[in-house]
């Protein structure tokens, strides 16, 4: 091959070379443009002439990729992907608050994201199973609620033990006390008197004792399994007219301890002494009216109990042992309890 030869295949060589690099050049330029003309177009508010706003609710601990799935899904957003750079470029991951919003599809993505960092017109409320509305009504008055009164609230749950069912509420920060336990209500109904009601209709007990035994449950077992099993027992302690010598409900006479601190005291020896209705140690039978205020396992159990002959049960370390005979269950007490 020649010098002429070798030059012109050189040639050729470099005008291949700088073809392939102005094709990856297009294509970037290209590809660039096309994300930046999707990123603008994704970044815009979805419709700038709907300007109402509509209520978007954060739960607690959801992730920043949730949010941006669920506002794209309610309309508020073109893509959630653009929240999630959104809310990594303005450093609001940490910021983001669980509650209530009022948005406007006709928001940019960076106002929405910006948005769920301010503070809510509501407040979350948890009330766990098992809780008297005495305490209720402390941990209510506690809470950023500005028209609750506590008297008041106390007042219209008189006659409600047993039925402000625990769980996790958002409500706004206005409401007041009727308004409270109109929602405890509502959501007792739904959950409880609609929600078991094959369940109920099918128990040999009526629901108003089935809520005071599982009132009991709440505060003598730990789960499920022990719930069905204390109830097992209770029920054939009440079978035998055996009193159900229950220490939870000594607790629910003495009310709140000054020294403990709390409304569930320390039972003593002496307490089974106490004068009242609620004394299941003196007094065969369920207590007259719940003693705390159960949740759906809870009832489940006293519904379920589960069969047995035990007659006695005792508590250590979250474990429950039972036994069938008195003479089992002090063997059971001198060996898990002293």
């Amino acid at each position: 091959m020649g010098e002429a030869d070798a030059r012109k295949n050189m040639k050729k060589i470099v005008s291949k070379i700088w073809k392939i690099w102005l094709i990856i050049i297009g294509s970037i330029l290209v590809t660039g443009l096309a994300v930046g003309i999707f990123a603008w177009w994704a970044l815009q508010p979805v419709a700038l002439d709907q300007t109402t706003t509509q209520t978007f609710i954060v739960p607690k601990g959801q992730a920043v990729k949730i949010i941006g799935q669920r506002l794209e899904s309610a309309g508020l957003i073109k893509h959630q992907l653009l929240f999630s750079v959104a809310v990594k470029w303005l450093q609001t991951a940490n910021k983001i608050q669980a509650g209530s919003f009022q948005i406007s599809p006709s928001w940019t993505v960076a106002k929405i994201a910006q948005e769920l960092t301010k503070g809510t017109e509501d407040v979350w409320l948890t009330i766990p199973e098992g809780w008297r509305r005495e305490q209720i009504a402390d941990y209510l008055a506690s809470q950023d609620l500005a028209a609750f009164d506590k008297t008041e609230f106390l007042k219209l749950t008189k006659d409600k033990e047993g039925q402000l069912f625990p769980d996790t509420y958002l409500v706004p920060r206005l409401i007041t006390a009727p308004g409270l336990v109109a929602i405890l209500d509502a959501t007792y109904q739904k959950r409880i008197t609609l929600g078991l009601e094959k369940s109920i209709a099918a128990a040999t007990r009526p629901l108003p004792e089935i809520i005071v035994l599982a009132s009991i449950l709440e505060r003598e077992a730990g789960n499920k399994t022990q719930m069905r099993q204390v109830a097992g027992v209770l029920e054939n302690r009440l079978k035998i007219k055996m009193p159900l010598q229950v220490d939870a409900t000594l607790q629910y006479i003495k009310g709140y301890s000054q020294s403990e601190k709390n409304w569930w005291a320390t039972p003593l020896a002496v307490d089974k002494q106490l004068k009242s209705p609620y004394n299941t140690y003196l007094n065969p039978g369920l207590p007259p009216w719940p003693i705390s205020n159960p949740g759906v396992a809870a009832i489940e159990a006293a519904l379920n109990p589960l069969e047995s002959d035990y007659l006695f049960y005792l508590h250590d370390q979250g474990k429950i042992y039972l036994a069938r005979t008195l003479s089992e269950h002090n063997a059971n007490v001198a060996k898990y309890l002293r």
